[in-house]
């Protein structure tokens, strides 16, 4: 009883299961990937550049707000004292604007330490030298928007002054390079200097402000981190770790709009291996009937209609797995899409462990479906059976 060659005899029927099953498929897999694929996306955000504990602001995620922590430099020498701590990061996150002809473009710079940087990525150009406050960076939006290249001059501007509507203070800068900034909204515009020069254009200069911090350590984060907010109780301080827990907290609904309905693709795999096996079985039970008769074991008959019933959730699965990949990517990229959110982050994020658990979750369920059918067949009285075919 070899189930391709069972499977084969009725194609049209067996194309209909293997279409249905395929679609079952590529749900539970989009499920799958999307249950757990912003969660690895955000971690795998936070741990670009390898820094795994973030301080900001009493309250507030980095960026979440416009607050900001005064003291930077202080508050640098007071976390580098502990011994786990082998880099931190300030940052500066503030809005400002840039001359192109006779009108300002509005964009979002930051301040960056060149020596322990976790915002960007080079693509193209050099990175700032440290000191090198003539120096800018760009990413592509910001390069498109500023019709600026590797090398030319750009004038950043401060915020404007609310009452007089005129900027405080200006900086000419040449642009070193082109960066991938990992927050980055798509099709953000954003601009890097160093920290001094971004304080001055945002006002926070004279209190010594940044806006977040970024630490690298070794051994445990999470110890890293608590010893951090016992020696600076005003400041929020979270490892990577504790981050991705809250957003966690946070992805709740798509858990479970994940579960209920990676459910019910497996429920329907079920009933389209379990029908169409019933019905192979009843149609063929003569042929089974036969082979009982002749001595083939009533084991050697169950695994038969098991295996078929692998066999074609095998078949159905591997499309649907095609299909699951191809649809998760436009998903991803209407979800992405979201204002606001940074591009880096993605819904479905596939991975070896998923695919993996989708393949054996199916693989099981097409061999489950087919326990029904094969005590049908099992169970088929030998001479009944051969009467009524024979009549």
């Amino acid at each position: 009883m070899n189930p391709l060659r069972n499977l084969a005899r009725h194609p049209v029927r067996t194309a209909l299961a293997l279409a249905g099953i395929a679609v079952t498929t590529a749900m539970l897999l989009d499920m799958v990937l999307l249950a757990g694929g912003i969660e690895r996306s955000f971690a795998q955000l936070l741990l670009g550049r390898g820094y795994q504990v973030r301080v900001s602001p009493r309250g507030t995620l980095p960026f979440d707000t416009e607050a900001t922590i005064p003291g930077a430099r202080g508050i640098a020498a007071t976390m580098r004292r502990d011994p786990a701590v082998e880099a931190v990061a300030p940052i500066v996150g503030s809005s400002i604007h840039a001359r192109r002809g006779d009108s300002l473009v509005t964009l979002f710079g930051y301040g960056i330490d060149p020596a322990a940087q976790a915002l960007y990525q080079v693509t193209a150009g050099a990175d700032l030298a440290p000191g090198d406050s003539a120096g800018l960076l760009l990413s592509a939006p910001a390069a498109r928007v500023l019709a600026a290249a590797i090398g030319d001059t750009v004038v950043l501007v401060s915020r404007l002054d609310p009452q007089m509507a005129v900027a405080g203070s200006s900086r000419t800068v040449v642009v070193r390079g082109v960066v991938r900034w990992l927050y980055d909204a798509r099709d953000q515009a954003s601009v890097g200097t160093l920290v001094p020069v971004m304080q001055e254009l945002a006002a926070f200069r004279a209190e010594d402000r940044v806006s977040a911090f970024a630490v690298r350590v070794t051994g445990d984060a999470d110890s890293a981190a608590a010893r951090l907010r016992a020696a600076l109780p005003s400041l929020e301080i979270n490892s990577v770790g504790a981050m991705v827990l809250r957003f966690r907290e946070r992805l709740t609904y798509f858990r479970q709009l994940s579960l209920i309905l990676g459910t019910i693709s497996l429920g329907v795999t079920v009933l389209l291996v379990g029908t169409l096996l019933t019905i192979t079985v009843n149609e063929r039970r003569g042929e089974i009937a036969t082979l009982r008769a002749i001595g083939v074991a009533r084991g050697t008959i169950v695994r038969a209609v098991m295996l078929e019933g692998g066999a074609l959730t095998t078949l159905g699965g591997g499309l649907g797995v095609l299909l699951g990949l191809a649809t998760a990517e436009q998903l991803d990229r209407i979800l992405t899409s979201f204002p606001g959110l940074p591009a880096a982050i993605s819904f479905f994020v596939p991975d070896a462990r998923s695919l993996a658990l989708a393949a054996a979750v199916l693989v099981i369920t097409g061999i489950v479906a087919g326990a029904y059918p094969a005590w049908l067949a099992a169970r088929a009285p030998i001479a009944e059976t051969l009467r009524t075919e024979a009549t």
